[in-house]
């Protein structure tokens, strides 16, 4: 007798077969019908989010983590524009890559092709649950969602939605399955569907993705968590340098591309670090420095204490920055690259060489020049929306659209040949 998820799984199986062969306009137009409906069963999915929402203050969970957990009438909106983007965009499925002509005549050629069936392990966001599927449906994925416990009641109305739209437009409703069942046993299992499930993605706290990676028989694409940096060169624009931050730092804090860890040239430390104090303490940001920081931020400031050696590589997803001065570029970089999690880097600084230094010398997916970090985003990189960001190297690295979510098959034509 097959279990909850292996019969969850056999269906998206079947689904993926047929999703592979449907057309762009047929895509597209049902991305755009559940967009549609998104919007107009709106009060629904903001009615049970409200369920999740209750829950959560009731459990006393950070305020960081209810603002991801929470919908408005403008993130369901932000939801239905994201589909409508990916529908606008063009469908990489069945894309020739390459063709060559080899010396026997052979023509040989590489074409894009859907992953199959996609499964996400995610937590809190239920604004994944539309982007998910629409990046997948886009590429002719079936996707198996299991959000947390957290977010039960919103991401099912979402998929209630979704299924909804797709109802309408006579597109099979299996191609967007929720695992309802928020044990830790269905989500062990679902990691050793190897055969069944082609990739999963894990989009959460370090804890899920380490416990993904180490556990699952499918194959991963690691998203990882933020320990985004923003240094802050000796040829910088204090004042630029100053709005990058905040609003890497606060625009919105439980996210994993804002800002936790600030890098200071000595040569501006002086100057800089009262200046951006100010900018910050409206938000009361804590300040977790090294002596340097301590001592030119002055002891009698409240909000700045000693760093310790966690505080360097922590995502702490709060109103903490960790603070270290450098006495150069190099320094800098050394130090970043011991301490990030391969995710979003920035500097600032009016001089190219040092720009281009730190854009060749910084193992990040997204490195970024006089530029904030929160723009690490699918839908700010033209995407529509994102699956996740990948802070691994093998298939698909920073945020991840359409491409990302497909593989390809060689295909060869010939004229009788035979190997010799």
């Amino acid at each position: 007798m097959e279990s909850y998820m292996e019969m969850l799984a056999n269906h998206a199986k079947h689904a993926a077969v047929a999703a592979a062969k449907l057309g762009t306009a047929e895509k597209n137009k049902g991305l755009c019908a559940v967009a549609d409906e998104l919007i107009m069963q709106q009060e629904l999915i903001l009615a049970e989010n409200q369920k999740d929402l209750k829950a959560a203050e009731e459990k006393g969970v950070k305020q960081s983590l209810i603002d991801r957990l929470a919908l408005s009438e403008k993130r369901i909106a932000d939801m239905a524009e994201g589909l409508r983007q990916i529908a606008s965009l063009d469908d990489p499925v069945g894309e020739i890559l390459s063709m060559k002509v080899r010396p026997n005549g052979l023509r040989i050629g590489q074409k894009r092709v859907p992953l199959g069936v996609v499964g996400i392990i995610y937590e809190s966001r239920p604004n994944v649950t539309a982007d998910a599927f629409g990046l997948c449906f886009k590429t002719g994925n079936a996707v198996i969602l299991r959000g947390g416990s957290d977010a039960i009641y919103s991401n099912q109305a979402i998929v209630r939605v979704i299924k909804a739209g797709l109802r309408k437009e006579k597109l099979c409703q299996d191609l967007v399955l929720l695992v309802e069942d928020t044990s830790r046993e269905v989500v062990n299992e679902m990691m050793k569907m190897h055969g069944l499930i082609d990739v999963l993605i894990p989009r959460g706290g370090a804890g899920l993705i380490a416990n993904v990676v180490a556990n699952s028989t499918v194959p991963v694409i690691e998203t990882g968590t933020g320990n985004c940096h923003v240094y802050v060169d000796e040829y910088a624009d204090l004042d630029m340098a100053v709005d990058i931050i905040r609003n890497a730092k606060t625009q919105r804090i439980g996210v994993c591309n804002a800002c936790e860890s600030i890098v200071v040239h000595r040569a501006v430390a002086k100057e800089f670090l009262p200046k951006l104090y100010a900018a910050l303490k409206e938000y009361d940001v804590q300040m977790r420095g090294d002596d340097a920081a301590v001592e030119y931020l002055g002891t009698e400031k409240p909000l700045v204490t000693k760093a310790t050696e966690e505080d360097w590589g922590k995502e702490y997803l709060d109103y903490i920055l960790s603070v270290k001065i450098v006495d150069s570029l190099e320094e800098a970089i050394a130090h970043i690259n011991k301490y990030n999690t391969s995710h979003s880097e920035a500097i600032v600084t009016r001089d190219y060489d040092i720009a281009q230094k730190f854009l060749e010398e910084v193992d990040s997916a997204c490195v970024y020049v006089n530029a904030s970090t929160r723009f690490s985003d699918g839908n700010e990189f033209g995407f529509g929306a994102e699956i996740g960001i990948s802070t691994q190297k093998l298939h698909a690295r920073g945020p991840m659209g359409l491409e990302a979510l497909t593989s390809y098959k060689y295909i060869i034509y010939g004229n009788g040949q035979i190997r010799p």
